[in-house]
C-alpha cells in the first residue's frame, strides 16, 4: 500500500476512534426521537383518506381545528382530568409513605419495602384484570373512579421509590444544625427538608402524571362505555381510521414535556451558580 494512501487510512481510523461516543450517541438520540418526528412531521399531513399514514400534502388545518375529531377533545379532558387527580393522590401518599419508610423503624418494615414493588413488577394485564374482578365483586360500577382508583394504585410504587431514593441522599445533619440554631421540627421540616426533597417529589409526580397519562391496559379493563379515554380514543380510532389531531395532541404533549425538562435543567444550572 503507498505510503500516502496508508496515512489517510491511519488517519481515517484514528478520527473514527475519537468521535465514536459521539457517533453513537447522535445516532441513539436519533433512534429515540424519530417516531416524534414522525408524529410531528404527520400532524401537518392532508391525507387522502381515512388513514394518516402516507404523506400527501402539507396542511393546517388539524392545527386550526384540533377538536375536529368527535370525541377526541373529550377523551383528552378524561384523561387529563384523571391524570392530574391521580397524580395529586399518588404524590401525596407516596409522599407520606417513603417518609414513614425512610426515617421511623417500625415491625413489618422490610416485608412494606418488598410489598411496594409488586405493583411495578406485576404484568399490566395481571393487574388490571385483577382490579376488574375486585369492582364487579364489590359491586362497584366501571366509570372514571374505577379508573383513577387504578391510577393511584400504580402510580403510588413509582411516587415512594423516587422520593424514598431522595431522602437516602438527604443528610440528616442539616435538619440537626437547624434544630441546633432553636428551629423546632416542623420548621426545620418546612425550611431544611421539604427544600431539599422537592425535586425528588416534583420528579415523582411528573412520572405519575406520564404514566397516568399514557395508560392503555389497565384503564380499558376498568372502564366504562362512557369514560373513554385518549389512548382508548388512539386504539379505537386506528382500526377505523387515525384523523389527524391524533397527531396533532400527540405533538402538543411531547412539546410541553420538551419544554418542561428545559425549564428544569435551566433552573438547576441556574441554581448550581
Amino acid at each position: 500500500m503507498p505510503r500516502r494512501t496508508e496515512g489517510r487510512v491511519k488517519g481515517a481510523v484514528g478520527w473514527l476512534r475519537e468521535h465514536l461516543v459521539v457517533i453513537a450517541a447522535v445516532l441513539a438520540f436519533g433512534y429515540l426521537l424519530l417516531p416524534n418526528l414522525v408524529v410531528v412531521l404527520f400532524s401537518f399531513n392532508d391525507p387522502n383518506g381515512r388513514f394518516n399514514y402516507t404523506w400527501n400534502r402539507f396542511s393546517l388545518d388539524a392545527w386550526l381545528n384540533p377538536c375536529g375529531a368527535p370525541g377526541l377533545c373529550e377523551a383528552l379532558g378524561l384523561s387529563l382530568k384523571i391524570g392530574l387527580l391521580a397524580t395529586l393522590g399518588a404524590t401525596v401518599l407516596g409522599t407520606l409513605v417513603a417518609f414513614a419508610l425512610a426515617r421511623h423503624r417500625f415491625r413489618g418494615r422490610a416485608a412494606t419495602n418488598l410489598l411496594i414493588f409488586l405493583p411495578m413488577a406485576t404484568p399490566e394485564v395481571v393487574m388490571g384484570s385483577s382490579l376488574l374482578t375486585l369492582f364487579v365483586g364489590l359491586g362497584i360500577p366501571l366509570g372514571q373512579w374505577t379508573i383513577l382508583i387504578a391510577h393511584v394504585m400504580f402510580c403510588l410504587s413509582f411516587v415512594v421509590v423516587t422520593v424514598k431514593a431522595r431522602l437516602a441522599g438527604l443528610d440528616p445533619r442539616l435538619e440537626q444544625a437547624a434544630m441546633d440554631l432553636y428551629a423546632n421540627e416542623l420548621q426545620a421540616f418546612l425550611r431544611v427538608t421539604l427544600p431539599l426533597v422537592f425535586p425528588g417529589i416534583l420528579a415523582a409526580a411528573l412520572l405519575a402524571f406520564s404514566l397516568s397519562f399514557d395508560d392503555y391496559i389497565i384503564t380499558n379493563f376498568n372502564a366504562a362505555p362512557h369514560s373513554i379515554t385518549f389512548p382508548m380514543y388512539v386504539w379505537g380510532a386506528a382500526s377505523k381510521g387515525t384523523p389527524v389531531q391524533i397527531n396533532v395532541i400527540g405533538t402538543l404533549m411531547f412539546l410541553l414535556a420538551l419544554t418542561a425538562v428545559l425549564l428544569g435543567q435551566g433552573v438547576g444550572r441556574r441554581k448550581a451558580r
